[in-house]
């Protein structure tokens, strides 16, 4: 991964390679500004007319996890792969959270003392998001701006809607022409995809190539319509035939229900990215950097077209108008939002009274929970040298979260403070180009 880079003075600079970065160091004319992602900061040198490469910044934003690709631009619509992230969203725990604090407080007021119910007497702002929704836009934006901070970002792209690429390239084309050209399938295949979940409904075949198959056969009078259409392996879909479901799956009830159940159910994901892009788009927008778009089946006909896997960063990396995309095969950073823990100062029982009471201090020794720390055990049956994040207690005895237990305080040591997301690396895995 490509290693950022400020000056003296906390202004970006274009980032260099992590060997490059390692000399700046041993050399002394650089020092560690910030760890995960790895910045560093240089001790001899002030951007004051620097020329910089066009950096820009594309994301493929998503109800779970926003992909997230920081690319150097080559020329002739060709990008340089920099660094590749993926972003975890919380918005389904946001969700529970606020169902379960409903629920408790209408039990409350309905079995210890009545107070009137309010609802209907709040007017909501335009272009008002629930919570879990507004979560995924602001922590998306304020990635953006901590790239910008780190990068000279010149410009920013988003997978957004889509474009009539075909009018654009043939002003005459009209009707079932439109079904021809070179996207022709990519929409209707991306949302299929993502409806069951990249693997066959038949016998549940990940990694392989998919073929769409109509659930009741075109054969015996089925439709092209989305709810009709699903995804089989070469295999399910040569013994299928044109078979009714029913017939195929009469040995296999249960999913053969799971799939007439899942053929009408509606994308719960789909409306959470569309009732989001244009928040999204706007907020980006107020950053003063010129804005792309471009939509969901444009990005997939890049990345099948390069012959790149599929992964929400190298989704991003793929968003908008690309002729080549190279140096892809990198790790990506998991970036999972975890929150700055929680204003709630008691736990709740099954009936939502107060059971105990929680430290009243996030702070303990100088360390709070969530921070990056190693510990330098000297002796004892944890000897050895610990590193991960840190959960307090309030005896000054921590836990290195899913490490190590009931380790002194006295042997941690701060790597990084808390900053509500938690961090991993994954390498990219060889698959299958869908």
């Amino acid at each position: 991964m490509a290693v950022f880079v400020l000056d003296k003075t906390g202004k970006a600079l274009m980032p260099c390679t992590e060997k490059r970065a390692r000399l700046l160091l041993v050399r002394g004319r650089a020092r560690v500004h910030r760890v995960v992602p790895f910045v560093i900061r240089l001790k001899d040198r002030q951007a004051v007319s620097s020329q910089f490469q066009p950096i820009k910044i594309k994301l493929d934003p998503g109800s779970r996890i926003t992909g997230i690709a920081v690319v150097r631009e080559t020329g002739n619509n060709g990008v340089a792969v920099l660094n590749l992230f993926e972003l975890v969203h919380r918005g389904r725990r946001i969700s529970e959270a606020l169902t379960a604090r409903r629920a408790m407080r209408r039990r409350r007021r309905g079995n210890l003392r009545y107070r009137a119910p309010r609802f209907l007497n709040r007017s909501k702002p335009q272009g008002w998001l629930a919570p879990s929704l507004q979560h995924r836009v602001n922590t998306t934006m304020s990635w953006v701006a901590r790239l910008r901070k780190w990068v000279p970002a010149t410009s920013v792209a988003q997978e957004l809607v889509r474009f009539d690429m075909q009018k654009i390239t043939n002003p005459e084309i009209s009707g079932a022409e439109y079904q021809q050209g070179t996207l022709a399938g990519y929409e209707v295949r991306e949302y299929l995809l993502e409806k069951w979940g990249r693997k066959c409904a038949y016998c549940g075949a990940e990694h392989t190539p998919l073929n769409l198959d109509h659930i009741h056969p075109k054969a015996k009078g089925g439709s092209n319509r989305v709810s009709n259409l699903t995804l089989a392996c070469v295999p399910c879909n040569t013994r299928k035939g044109a078979q009714p479901v029913e017939a195929f799956l009469v040995k296999q009830p249960d999913r053969l229900k799971r799939i007439q159940a899942q053929a009408k159910r509606p994308l719960k994901d789909a409306a959470a990215v569309n009732s989001t892009r244009w928040a999204l788009f706007n907020s980006l927008k107020t950053t003063g950097l010129p804005a792309e778009v471009a939509s969901g089946g444009q990005t997939k006909w890049n990345r099948s077209r390069l012959g790149i896997p599929k992964t929400h960063a190298l989704d991003a990396a793929c968003v908008g108008q690309v002729e080549s995309v190279t140096n892809w095969q990198k790790p990506t950073l998991t970036i999972k939002a975890t929150g700055r823990g929680s204003y709630q100062r008691t736990r709740l029982d099954a009936f939502g009274f107060p059971r105990g009471y929680l430290m009243r201090q996030k702070s303990i020794r100088g360390f709070q929970t969530g921070d990056m720390v190693g510990a330098d055990v000297p002796k004892g049956k944890r000897k050895g040298f610990y590193v991960g994040r840190v959960q307090v207690r309030a005896n000054g005895n921590f836990n290195i979260q899913g490490v190590v237990k009931d380790i002194s305080h006295r042997y941690c040591k701060i790597i990084q403070r808390a900053d509500g997301y938690g961090y991993s690396r994954v390498l990219q895995r060889s698959c299958v180009v869908r």
